[in-house]
């Protein structure tokens, strides 16, 4: 076997190792979220003080993303994942665990922290391999976090069915998921700083490049947050759906971003990604415009399955272009997430309280409004498109596969 030939199984190898790492990351999040009613009932707390509560991991991701550069050029990539990663998976024990809400709070800063960390340390290898392989895989990946996400929400939806105490729950699905993702890192690229490589700093502020694509990246996840969270409530209250048909709609939403994310690396090697975020964002408009004239669900739901195909490989793009615009890929990457968490953070409530100042269809008119962004400045995402000449070139780290 030639060189080339074993570098190409490797990249390809470490391609489906970064995958799989993503959907470990994502089933964690599936595991919490099914299990958020309970944890309530054991701290004994009321809808305004959870509230508050799970603002805390948005803060957490937000304090700590920053770090991250950091530790991967002190570890080197693959190492500071695996720490990562374990980190996160291991944190999905600790609300359930906390007996209050000072604890709680407490329970999901750390849990949020370990999040963002390894969602900067994965993203920043996905779009190495990216580079190594010369073709789109980022939307691919963010897809296969959404599928992990369904199926830890399924197996969480499962053991409340069963009536499982959520402390049992969230061990043995921590422990599963620790040992998956650890096996999963083995094979992920080791990449290491080059030897005139300055360290970043310890608490790095984005780049402006990263500002720029991060903006996008807000507009985006502004819009997604605001449909995921308002869907069901803007079907049932303004226009009077059942509960089912409402709850419906969310659904519907999820499955058509995730479809959208693994299905878009092909549009993304064909068209670009400053024209695949513009196709999506006149899609995400119309969509929006749907939603705000629609007099009927039918109508809305398809203005919001619309929204979902339009915004859904926009934050895969974002990453890609933070990775590939600068000499500190893990410093951008950081600074776009912390900028797409606290889009995240704000948008739900934004959407709550201009509806509560004036009504459900102003609020979405703000939605429409954002996903015009990304059809004005999608061209900040031109780093994003590979320089193909660099696929399965000479690396800058060991081949990827387990130490000895």
């Amino acid at each position: 076997m030639t060189a080339r030939a074993h570098d190409q199984r490797a990249v390809r190898r470490a391609r489906y190792a970064v995958a799989a790492v993503f959907a470990v990351h994502g089933a964690v999040t599936g595991s919490f979220a099914t299990r958020v009613p309970w944890i309530q009932e054991h701290a004994s707390i009321g809808a305004g003080q959870l509230g508050l509560a799970l603002a805390f991991p948005a803060l957490g991701a937000s304090v700590a993303m920053p770090l991250a550069g950091r530790v991967t050029h002190r570890f080197g990539g693959r190492t500071a994942l695996r720490g990562l990663l374990a980190l996160w998976t291991a944190s999905l024990a600790l609300p359930s665990l906390a007996p209050n809400l000072p604890a709680l709070c407490v329970a999901l800063f750390v849990y949020g922290a370990s999040s963002g960390m390894a969602d900067v340390a994965m993203n920043a290898l996905g779009v190495e391999v990216e580079n190594r392989l010369g073709r789109s895989i980022m939307s691919g990946l963010h897809g296969l976090w959404s599928a992990g996400a369904v199926v830890g929400s399924a197996a969480g939806t499962l053991a409340a069915d069963l009536g499982a105490d959520a402390r049992l729950h969230h061990a043995v699905a921590a422990g599963v998921l620790t040992v998956l993702g650890l096996v999963a890192c083995a094979w992920v690229l080791d990449l290491a700083p080059g030897e005139d490589e300055a360290p970043p700093p310890r608490f790095a502020l984005p780049p402006r490049p990263a500002l720029l694509i991060g903006a996008v990246g807000f507009c985006a996840v502004f819009t997604e947050g605001a449909s995921l969270d308002w869907s069901a409530v803007y079907l049932r209250h303004r226009l009077e759906a059942s509960a089912g048909l409402a709850a419906a709609c969310t659904t519907g939403f999820t499955l058509t971003m995730a479809v959208a994310r693994i299905a878009g690396d092909r549009a993304v090697d064909r068209f670009g990604s400053v024209r695949t975020v513009r196709a999506g964002g006149v899609l995400a408009v119309v969509g929006g415009l749907l939603v705000v004239s629609a007099g009927r669900p039918a109508a809305a739901m398809t203005g919001f399955a619309l929204i979902g195909l339009g915004v859904a490989v926009v934050v895969p793009l974002c990453f890609g272009a933070a990775g590939r615009s600068g000499p500190n890929p893990s410093q951008a990457i950081a600074g776009v997430a912390t900028i797409t968490y606290a889009s995240g953070l704000v948008a739900p409530s934004a959407i709550g309280g201009l509806a509560q100042a004036t009504s459900l269809v102003v609020s979405f008119g703000l939605v429409t409004v954002l996903a015009c962004g990304l059809v004005a400045f999608a061209g900040v995402l031109r780093a994003g498109d590979r320089d193909r000449s660099r696929a399965v070139s000479p690396p800058r780290a060991a081949v990827p596969g387990p130490r000895p």
